[in-house]
C-alpha cells in the first residue's frame, strides 16, 4: 500500500510516467529480491545484500545523474525516487545509496586518470564499490579544522597518515576517496585539502568496522591510514582543493538523506496502518480510537510536507538554480517526522512493535541516523539561520 498521493489530479509535482514507473519497477525488484523476511534475516547478520545489489545494478540505476558516457540516466529527481523505495524496505541499501550517488558525483566531475574514470564505470556497473572517507574521531561538522589525516610528497606521489571515522561500507570497498590535510591552514581551514582515489586494500590500510545501533546491513568503520603510498595520480581534481570539490556534493546528499527518512517514515506509518486496522480492543480496531488516528493524521501531514520540500527542492537543482536552503529544510522536515513516526508506531504496536521479528523496531533505530548525518541538524538549523534569515552566525 502507498500513501504517497501521487496520483492526485493538478499536482503539478506529478511524477512523470517515466520516473513513475522507476518507481514501480524499484518496487518489484524488492519484492523480487528483498522482501520483508530477508531484510530482517539481512539486518539480524550484519551482512550486506549482494543479491539486491546485483538487481539493482541490473535495473541500471546504480549511475543515475552520471555522464551518459558512463551509462548515466535520470537525474536527481530518480535518485530521490530509488532511496525512497529502498528506506521503505530495505533501509541499509538506501544508505548505500545515498553513498553511492555522492560517490558518483564526486567521481564524475572530479576524475581525471583513465583509471578513476573505470573505478567510475565499474563503480555504475555494480563491480566495484567504493567509500568515502571524511570524519575522523576529532571532527564531523567542524573536520576541515581539525583535520590531522596528512599527505605529504614522496618519490613519485605521496604518503599517507591518519585515521577516519563512521566512514560507511569501508569493509565492502575496493576503493577508498580520502580527504586528507596537504598544506597548513592559512586563511581559511577549507583550503590545503586534497582528495585521492586509494585501494582499499592497499598496504598500509586497516578497516575495522563499527557496532552501531542500526543501519545493520551497511557497516560504518573506522579507517586507519599508516605510511600509505599513492601516485601522484592519486589526486582527485586539483590538489589542496578537495574540501572546496566536495562542497558541490552537499545540497544533493542533504536531498537523498531527505528521501531515505521519507521513506523510513512512509514505512513506519504503513505498517501502524496496517496494524491499527486489523488489532482489535474491547471490540474495536484500535485505529478507530482518536488518540492513534490522530498520530497517524499526523504522520501523513508530516510526510506529505517534508515531500514537498524534497521536490520543489529537486525540481529547482534541475533547473539550475540554488536549492541550498529548500533542500536543508527537506532534510530537517523528513528527519524527525521519521524519527517521531517511528517512536509513536512503537507506542501504537507496544509489545509487537518491540519485537525483533518486527520491522518497526527497525525503522526506529534506522530512521535514527539522518537526524545527524550527513550533518546534525541542529547544524543545518545554523546554516539556514545565518543564510536564509540573515541571523549572526551561531557557531
Amino acid at each position: 500500500m502507498s500513501h504517497d498521493f501521487d496520483a492526485e489530479p493538478g499536482d503539478p509535482l506529478a511524477e512523470s510516467a517515466e520516473r513513475a514507473e522507476l518507481r514501480r519497477s524499484v518496487r518489484r525488484v524488492i519484492a523480487d529480491h528483498s522482501p520483508a523476511e530477508r531484510v530482517r534475516e539481512m539486518d539480524e547478520a550484519r551482512r550486506f545484500d549482494e543479491r539486491l545489489h546485483a538487481a539493482l545494478a541490473d535495473l541500471g540505476i546504480l549511475g543515475i545523474d552520471a555522464p551518459e558516457a558512463f551509462g548515466g540516466v535520470g537525474d536527481v529527481r530518480d535518485q530521490l525516487v530509488v532511496i525512497e523505495e529502498l528506506a521503505a524496505g530495505p533501509t541499509s541499501m538506501a544508505a548505500f545509496m545515498v553513498a553511492q550517488y555522492a560517490i558518483v558525483q564526486v567521481l564524475s566531475r572530479f576524475a581525471r586518470t583513465d583509471e578513476h574514470r573505470a573505478v567510475l564505470a565499474d563503480a555504475i556497473r555494480g563491480s566495484t564499490k567504493v567509500a568515502f572517507a571524511l570524519s575522523e574521531p576529532d571532527g564531523g561538522t567542524d573536520v576541515a579544522r581539525v583535520m590531522k589525516t596528512r599527505s605529504r610528497e614522496a618519490a613519485g606521489g605521496f604518503r599517507i597518515d591518519g585515521q577516519k571515522l563512521w566512514t560507511s561500507g569501508a569493509t565492502l570497498a575496493d576503493w577508498i576517496i580520502v580527504l586528507v590535510r596537504s598544506a597548513p591552514i592559512e586563511r581559511s581551514p577549507i583550503d590545503g585539502i586534497s582528495m585521492f582515489l586509494v585501494p582499499a586494500r592497499a598496504p598500509g590500510i586497516t578497516i575495522r568496522a563499527l557496532n552501531t545501533f542500526g543501519i545493520n546491513g551497511l557497516s560504518s568503520c573506522e579507517v586507519f591510514f599508516e605510511d600509505v603510498a599513492v601516485g601522484a595520480d592519486a589526486v582527485l581534481g586539483e590538489l589542496h582543493r578537495g574540501m572546496r570539490q566536495i562542497f558541490a556534493t552537499v545540497n544533493r546528499e542533504g536531498l537523498n538523506a531527505a528521501a531515505a527518512t521519507l521513506g523510513v517514515g512512509r514505512g513506519a506509518l504503513e505498517l501502524a496502518l496496517d496494524y491499527a486496522k486489523n488489532r482489535k480492543v474491547f471490540n474495536r480496531a484500535i485505529g478507530g480510537f482518536q488518540v492513534p488516528q490522530h498520530w497517524m493524521v499526523d504522520a501523513a501531514i508530516e510526510l506529505e510536507a517534508a515531500r514537498s520540500l524534497m521536490r520543489r527542492a529537486a525540481e529547482i537543482e534541475v533547473a539550475g538554480g540554488d536549492a541550498d536552503m529548500l533542500a536543508s529544510m527537506a532534510k530537517i522536515k523528513a528527519s524527525e517526522a521519521a524519527v517521531e513516526i517511528a517512536h509513536k508506531g512503537m507506542q501504537l504496536m507496544g509489545g509487537a512493535g518491540y519485537l525483533r521479528d518486527s520491522a518497526m523496531q527497525r525503522y526506529f533505530r534506522d530512521g535514527r541516523l539522518w537526524s545527524f548525518s550527513p550533518l546534525n541538524n541542529e547544524m543545518v538549523r545554523n546554516r539556514i539561520g545565518e543564510k536564509l534569515l540573515g541571523l549572526p552566525r551561531s557557531f
